[in-house]
């Protein structure tokens, strides 16, 4: 297979919120990998309780690791990468490990998605003779955000029940049961100084020891060695069986999706108290208000998964507070974030969405749930005539103004230290384009009173073309009335493309797609910042500082590519040729993007810089959502 891969990550998601996640090298590389990371309150409190294995397979030829460490200051052992013969992300992650007697053994790893269990299983696949297989499960027991470090209250006390061994290193934590067909030898060690690369490229701490009870020892010669790994009490079960049932059940469930593009787009389906939700992006964010009703209109409506889209909206529209939806959930409960001031638009573009949907389906909607949404849809609007926080309400021209100093309201949302690094206070573009959108959608489905609000936004829309024709990205800078900045970012695309109506249509419309398309696209998504502009920033890299400086200053964002896709169609009138002609030119990128990083998923962003090297969260929801709605909108499978 040659060097470790260790750009390739695959995921496995519980439906909790928790997931094992890791290489194809098998190697970790970010403090987020892990076999066992269980969200404690689902979908936050994530804690990473088993993070790894050591694994060493045992013939007449001698001993050979079938696992890969790397240690500070930068040393990888064992050398269980330079075995793997074969690596699959599909229908789980599976290697092929070949040693010099010709043994080949594989490992399958799979997560159950209703429950807090990882399966592990190895098999010999070839070979005669003797075949002894060591696993020593490597343990921490800390939040998924931090790092562990060795400390006399570590508890290695093992309680032997049966085919289960249970631990619970720390008392507020769960303990960690395994039930396998192996024996159990108890022997506490320390594993010291295991380096993340990843997180040192991120400029962030990267070391941490993990402590390791004991060791489980199985006869590959005459079965199968199976280890499950679970949140919890002890399975009255044997391991083979259950292991079985889980892997009978999870390839049946995974042959019977339409794709595997659906298959990924589940993995972000996770039950909260109260409802279902989607988390933002694995392995660092949870449910977020606007990347949860982004995320929907492709995981969810575009690949016909109405009833869950449906349950979703009627759960968050409990949560509008002064016309308002949250923008996050923080981890341990606290009150939510009411910071955003597109999150509310979005939901009802995504109302708008769902009941279109289910129209079109024949699908009726109960009564309780479309009076509910409607319900939600009318307080945010109501709240932003009204007003609200952070000076966002409707100004006397109809658009929408926001913001106050030192607080990011927009999806440009990074902030190093004190500094908001694009404050966007005024009249941000997108913003106005979600406003109408949002008019529009209560003018024509609910009450025809929010016509004329919509009409005055519209007639005021103008005042954003600038002389080139593209559109400037915000007015009335800082409040101050008839300031514009003319920054060309990917913010206008939405008011051509990408929400239910269109804002500018006809020989305007082509100027700001065209003038997008000439400076910001780029083979994974538009680039947030034109690459002419002095401010702009082309490798998305370094130190949390420097990584949010470029946040959205350059960067390349992939979930812009569905609106952008939609413009372009839309003024060419989503012809059958123009069609041929997207589908040629913007989805192979993406789809071969399918096969690096997050494997089978999207990442979040890539540099604005060739070669686009990607970045950031390598699962993102919103991501692959977007990808599947550009399929739809080419009449392809999601």
């Amino acid at each position: 297979m040659g060097a470790p891969r260790e750009d390739a990550e695959w995921l496995e998601a519980d439906g909790l919120g928790g997931f094992a996640s890791g290489t194809a090298a098998t190697l970790r590389t970010r403090r987020y990998h892990a076999l066992l990371l269980t969200a404690t309150t689902p979908p936050t409190g994530r804690v990473v309780l088993v993070n790894g294995v050591e694994v060493t397979a045992r013939t007449q030829a001698g001993a050979f690791a079938l696992s890969t460490q790397r240690y500070a200051p930068d040393v990888i052992h064992p050398d269980g990468w330079r075995r793997i013969e074969a690596f699959s992300p599909r229908p789980w992650p599976t290697w092929t490990f070949a040693l010099p007697d010709g043994t080949r053994i594989v490992h399958e790893i799979l997560v159950d998605p209703d429950a807090c269990e990882t399966v592990l299983r190895w098999r010999r696949e070839a070979g005669t003779g003797a075949c002894a297989l060591e696993v020593r499960p490597l343990l921490s027991g800390r939040d998924y955000h931090g790092l562990h470090r060795e400390n006399p209250g570590f508890d290695f006390t093992a309680a032997v029940r049966g085919p289960n061994v249970c631990w619970q290193p720390y008392r507020d934590l769960p303990p960690v049961s395994a039930l396998t067909n192996g024996t159990y030898a108890h022997g506490p060690d320390w594993y010291r100084q295991f380096l993340y690369a990843a997180e040192r490229a991120r400029g962030l701490d990267d070391t941490e020891d993990l402590g390791s009870p004991g060791r489980f020892g199985f006869d590959l010669a005459e079965e199968p060695a199976v280890m499950v790994l679970r949140s919890g009490n002890d399975l009255a079960a044997r391991a083979g069986a259950h292991a079985e049932r889980l892997v009978a059940g999870e390839r049946a469930r995974r042959a019977a999706a339409p794709s595997p593009l659906a298959l990924a787009a589940a993995s972000y389906q996770v039950d909260r108290p109260g409802g279902r939700t989607l988390v933002a992006g694995f392995p660092w964010f949870t449910d977020w208000g606007r990347d949860t009703f982004i995320a929907m209109r492709g995981l969810l409506v575009a690949a016909g998964q109405l009833a869950p889209a449906l349950a979703i909206l009627s759960a968050w529209a409990g949560a509008v507070s002064e016309g308002m939806m949250p923008n996050r959930f923080p981890d341990r409960g606290e009150t939510p974030d009411y910071n955003a001031v597109d999150a509310s638009l979005w939901y009802v573009v995504a109302v708008h969405d769902v009941l279109s949907a289910c129209e079109a389906a024949a699908r009726p909607v109960p009564d309780a749930v479309a009076d509910r949404l409607r319900g939600a849809c009318e307080a945010i609007l109501e709240g932003y005539c009204a007003g609200t926080r952070y000076r966002i309400g409707a100004d006397a021209d109809g658009l929408l103004r926001a913001g106050v100093p030192g607080v990011q309201l927009t999806w440009m949302d990074a902030k190093v230290g004190d500094r908001v690094v694009t404050p966007r206070i005024g009249k941000p573009v997108e913003i106005q384009a979600l406003w109408i959108n949002a008019l529009h959608v209560a003018a024509t489905r609910w009450s025809p009173r929010w016509a004329e609000a919509e009409a005055r936004a519209r007639a005021a829309f103008g005042r954003f073309v600038g002389p080139s024709g593209a559109l400037h990205d915000v007015l009335d800078c800082d409040h101050r009335p008839g300031t514009a900045d003319a920054r060309l970012r990917p913010n206008q695309i939405l008011a051509v493309g990408g929400l239910p109506v269109p804002v500018l249509t006809g020989a305007p419309a082509r100027a700001v797609v065209d003038a997008v398309e000439g400076a910001l696209l780029t083979p994974l998504g538009l680039r947030s910042l034109s690459p002419d502009d002095p401010a702009y920033v082309g490798r998305y890299r370094g130190d949390p500082g420097a990584r949010d400086g470029a946040y959205h200053q350059g960067t390349v964002w992939p979930w812009l590519i569905g609106p952008f896709v939609d413009a372009w169609l839309r003024v060419r009138d989503r012809s059958e040729a123009a069609k041929a002609e997207a589908r040629e030119r913007f989805l192979p990128p993406l789809t071969a993007h399918l096969g690096e990083a997050g494997l089978g998923h999207v990442s979040e962003v890539a540099d604005g810089d060739p070669p686009h090297r990607p970045g950031g969260c390598p699962f993102q929801a919103w991501s692959l959502g977007e990808l599947i709605r550009v399929r739809r909108m080419l009449d392809l499978d999601p």
